[in-house]
């Protein structure tokens, strides 16, 4: 088996989404700048990150990308940071194959930058290498109807990934949180501009994927009302940083 520390293993942040939804209370910053108790989002996760050791962090900057990249240019932080920057949006699919040429390592973890999951990330990696598959998404039970949704087997190796389900206790639905190997980029070869879930993760599941089922709350801060709900839970220690 592999063996591999979280400092062996670069994360790459999806930063590029347009934000559009939370435009009427965060206006001038991209999405995961928007302030959570007077720090950025982002600051939050990369801090949540960190502190399971790992240290090599790409950003994928899309939309108003120059504020996170000036805003990280200049701030004194013990992580490595590089910035991918996209000319035109890509899409969740798009930004990581855009980010090939800067990520070192053979495995790598990606997440959402607009949302929150306190996983176990070293047991998330854990769980990953010992699977051997070419993908595994953090999960949680659905909640939520119009999630995409996953079913699981015996194994936790994903059988089904699709919008809709028939038994929804039997089903799971991605928390944003990805730990990927190199050998996911010849699944992209014939795309460009693309989307993660809808796009490239159902051809995956023909392979080897599996899935790592958290109870952990998620959060996103994508429309108003999450965002609310972000500034309030955070404050009452309900998303604790380690």
């Amino acid at each position: 088996m592999v063996k591999l520390s979280p400092v062996d293993i670069d994360v790459l942040i999806l930063c590029g989404g347009l934000g559009k939804r939370l435009r009427p209370v965060v206006s001038d910053l991209p999405k995961p700048m928007a302030k959570i108790h007077g720090s950025p989002f982002l600051d939050i996760l990369i801090e949540y990150v960190a502190s399971f050791g790992f240290r090599r962090f790409i950003l994928c900057c899309g939309y108003m990308g120059e504020t996170i990249r000036d805003y990280y240019s200049a701030k004194s932080i013990a992580s490595e940071i590089v910035f991918c920057m996209e000319k035109e949006p890509l899409g969740t699919g798009g930004a990581i194959k855009n980010a090939k040429p800067y990520i070192k390592s053979s495995h790598f973890v990606v997440t959402n930058g607009d949302s929150f999951c306190s996983v176990d990330l070293a047991d998330f990696i854990k769980f990953h290498i010992t699977t051997r598959g070419v993908m595994t998404i953090a999960l949680t039970k659905v909640k939520d109807e119009n999630s995409g949704k996953v079913l699981l087997d015996k194994n936790n190796k994903i059988v089904r990934f699709e919008e809709k389900g028939q038994n929804k206790s039997e089903y799971y639905s991605s928390v944003g949180i990805y730990c990927m190997e190199q050998t996911v980029f010849p699944f992209m070869a014939n795309m460009t501009k693309f989307s993660l879930e809808y796009d490239l993760i159902p051809d995956l599941v023909q392979q080897s994927c599996y899935g790592y089922v958290t109870d952990k709350e998620l959060i996103d801060i994508g429309t108003p009302i999450s965002y609310n709900k972000a500034q309030k839970l955070f404050s009452t220690g309900m998303f604790p940083l380690k």
